[in-house]
Formats: structure tokens, C-alpha cells, sequence
């Protein structure tokens, strides 16, 4: 429990700014003798807290842009459970070449457009590029609650490629991560697949992290959002690339 509370303050500490908190958070889970199934339910669970504490910091800055923002969550939650669903009745396994591919593509564009994300240059856009990035957090609101590593990081992006800066797509993707985070959760609530003591106690430590990463990152301001966001992004494929090799290339 210690373990879990320590993992979970250090998971937070990251998750609150740019996500991949889960690459922490899920192996720290498993190592306490979860199931894997059980294990990916039970972070929904802190992570949900997390999510909360550090969207609660981002607002209390002025990163969050409710009018925009606020309209989005529904997407983001009602994707999630869609997301949820499927992912008992179809192998998580398939999406994960396409993943990978797109955490490339995000790395390489976000490394070579230095100044990108610097400062918000954010207009209201015309109704076509509003239903296309509407359908775009609705697609990673079902990919949260189907697979989930890396929501944070893709809803980030998505908030940059909008023309906000690296602190307010930060703010407003932690909002649309907890409405994501929560539907899973409901789910997996309903389905008796949550460790409530595991998850509550790692819970605890991501509410302390979520707290001292978003006032770390709000201190700091885009320049180190940018440099986190790289290098949990290189991480997550990483993990992907892992992934791929253990479960394809030594079996064959």
C-alpha cells in the first residue's frame, strides 16, 4: 500500500500536466499482484481523482476555457463509455500499430515546431472545423475507456493543433481526461472490476501529485509543458515498440 500510495504521487506528478501517468500507475498495480483486466480498472479509479485535483488547479489558474471546453465533455464521456464497452468484446491489441504510428507523427511535429504551443493564437473556427474536432475528442474519449495510454497526450495535441498554448491545452485536456476517466470508471464499477482499497489508496498519492504537478507546471509555464509533453510522448512509444516486440517478434 505504501508502494501504491508512492507510485501513485509520482504518476500524478506527470499525469497532471500531460498524461502517461498510466505507464506508472498500471505497472505499480500489477507488481501488487493485480490482474491485468483488474489492474487497468482500478487506476481508472485514481487516475479519476487525479484528474479532478490537477483540473481543479488548472482552473483556479484560468487555463480552462469552459465555454469551449465545457461543450466538448459530454463528448469525451459518452465516447469513454462507448470505448468501455467494446473493449470487452474486441482485443485492445488491434489499435495499438495505429497508436503507435500516431505518437510518432505527434513526437515529430511537436519536436521540430520549437515555438509551437509558445503563445495561444486560438480564433473561433468555422462550423466544419468545429464538428471535425468535435468527432476527433469524441474518437479519443472511445479510445480512453478502450485502451487509455496516451489519452492525455492525444488530447493535448489536439487543444495545440486548435491554436492554444501549451498551459491552456493542458488545462482544458485535464478537464476532458477526467469526463473520459469517470465514464470508464462507472463501467468498471458496475462490472465489480475495481480493487476500491488499491484504488483508493493509490488515489490518494495522485490527489498530492496531481496538486504539486499542475502548481509545478502552472510555476514553469510552456516551455517545460513542451519538453514533458516530448518526453512522455518518446516514452509511450517506447512502451509501444516493447509492447510490439514481446508479443509478435519472440513468440515468432
Amino acid at each position: 500500500m505504501i508502494m501504491l500510495f508512492f507510485f501513485g504521487f509520482l504518476a500524478a506528478f506527470i499525469d497532471a500536466v500531460v498524461g502517461g501517468g498510466g505507464l506508472i500507475s498500471i505497472p505499480a498495480l500489477l507488481a501488487a499482484g493485480l490482474p491485468p483486466a483488474t489492474a487497468v480498472a482500478t487506476n481508472k479509479l485514481a487516475s479519476t481523482m487525479g484528474a479532478l485535483t490537477s483540473t481543479i488547479a488548472f482552473v483556479r489558474a484560468g487555463k480552462v476555457d469552459f465555454r469551449l471546453a465545457g461543450r466538448l465533455f459530454p463528448l469525451a464521456f459518452i465516447g469513454s463509455i462507448f470505448g468501455a464497452l467494446t473493449v470487452q468484446h474486441v482485443s485492445p491489441d488491434l489499435l495499438k500499430p495505429l497508436i503507435l504510428i500516431l505518437l510518432t507523427v505527434v513526437a515529430i511535429y511537436t519536436v521540430f515546431k520549437k515555438d509551437w504551443g509558445s503563445v495561444s493564437t486560438y480564433q473561433k473556427g468555422s462550423g466544419k472545423r468545429a464538428i471535425l474536432f468535435a468527432s476527433a475528442i469524441l474518437v479519443i474519449g472511445f479510445y480512453d475507456g478502450f485502451l487509455g495510454a496516451g489519452t492525455g497526450s492525444f488530447m493535448l495535441f489536439a487543444f495545440l493543433l486548435l491554436g492554444f498554448d501549451f498551459m491552456q491545452s493542458a488545462g482544458n485536456a485535464k478537464l476532458l481526461n477526467f469526463g473520459s476517466n469517470i465514464a470508464a470508471l462507472l463501467l468498471f464499477l458496475l462490472t465489480d472490476m475495481v480493487y476500491v482499497g488499491h484504488g483508493l489508496v493509490m488515489g490518494g498519492g495522485m490527489v498530492l501529485g496531481a496538486l504539486a504537478g499542475s502548481k509545478f507546471a502552472i510555476q514553469k509555464g510552456t516551455s517545460y509543458v513542451r519538453l514533458l509533453f516530448i518526453i512522455v510522448t518518446v516514452s509511450l512509444i517506447g512502451k509501444n515498440v516493447y509492447d510490439f516486440w514481446c508479443n509478435h517478434l519472440l513468440l515468432d
